[in-house]
């Protein structure tokens, strides 16, 4: 097991390498491109394209362009803008991730919750009128945009109901930060929360409650009842914990994911200036640096979250742990 821990940390670092090389080389090598016209702006003078190009070190060699963003990005911090000439690139990002991380983590909170409880729910009452009821109503969840349910949300918590006692505490969009008002920071952010685990809530249930199923067909499961195991145990020692294997390679790659920016339509619905509203933001203005360190920053917590997936993984099912 060991062995496979330390194989993976080592993958996952040549993983973020290649990332970082790719992400470089499509903004800064690709044919066309040409970061010193996106800083001099517009029917820049040839001289002043030259003096942009040497001031950032865009007319070295791509190895030497590649190892001076590195350094400022990772070792001295201070990348700037492209676009935003003197903003630092580190710092925005990092007032980004905890708006991001607070979103993510209370929706992933409710959705595991909520899938677990329509997955073992509907897993142990196979065929009947609650499974079917949980199916459908699964069905429902999954089938709802984000941006749809959000824009709903806002429209009658902001707008027509906010009036009324039951919306009243509903404050305005935006983000409180936690450290400032631990209460405003829940009031905002439980309305976000509910429409980002919708979906996933109906998606964990369904896949939870197949897993069971399929589970409760193995030879060992049998084996277990006819030793005279109770039911119980049974569902939640054997039949649980062999189907939450599926359950939390999706939770590990999801959150990573949406951590990583993937959570950007909740974000610009609901006024949260998070990390996938900054990657949004800087796409649309070619802004490269920014680009290039949110693209990494994703790419790591996605990294990361199948490195935490494989260990979970190894623990749950001691078959694992054999492999590789």
């Amino acid at each position: 097991m060991l062995y496979a821990l330390v194989a993976r940390l080592g993958q996952m670092v040549l993983v973020m390498f290649g990332i970082s090389v790719v992400v470089f080389l499509i903004f800064f090598a690709t044919p066309g491109a040409d970061p010193s016209a996106r800083i001099a702006g517009r029917n820049a003078s040839q001289e002043t394209l030259q003096q942009v190009r040497e001031e950032f070190g865009l007319n070295r060699p791509l190895p030497v362009q590649y190892t001076l963003m590195m350094r400022k990005l990772f070792v001295t911090g201070d990348l700037t803008s492209f676009v935003n000439r003197g903003q630092l690139v580190i710092p925005t990002v990092l007032r980004a991730i905890p708006i991001t991380l607070s979103l993510v983590g209370g929706a992933a909170v409710l959705w595991v919750l909520g899938g677990l409880l329509v997955g073992v729910l509907a897993g142990a009452t196979r065929g009947s009128l609650l499974d079917r009821s949980l199916m459908v109503v699964s069905l429902i969840g999954i089938s709802m945009p984000v941006f749809w349910l959000g824009e709903m949300a806002n429209l009658v918590t902001q707008s027509r109901l906010h009036d009324i006692w039951l919306f009243s505490w509903v404050p305005a969009l935006g983000y409180v930060p936690l450290s400032e008002d631990p209460w405003g920071w829940f009031k905002v952010l439980v309305i976000p929360w509910c429409v980002l685990a919708t979906l996933y809530i109906g998606l964990y249930g369904r896949i939870l409650r197949a897993s069971m199923i399929e589970t409760l067909q193995e030879d060992y499961v049998r084996t277990a009842r006819a030793k005279g195991i109770g039911e119980r145990r049974v569902m939640t020692r054997h039949v649980l914990r062999t189907s939450l294997v599926a359950f939390v390679t999706m939770f590990g790659l999801d959150f990573g994911a949406l951590v990583g920016g993937a959570a950007l339509l909740t974000e610009v619905i609901f006024g949260l200036q998070g990390v996938g509203k900054l990657t949004y933001d800087a796409m649309l203005t070619l802004d490269l640096p920014m680009i290039l360190a949110t693209v990494i920053y994703a790419s790591f917590f996605v990294v990361m979250a199948n490195f935490v997936v494989d260990i979970v993984h190894m623990i749950l099912d001691p078959r694992a742990r054999d492999v590789d």
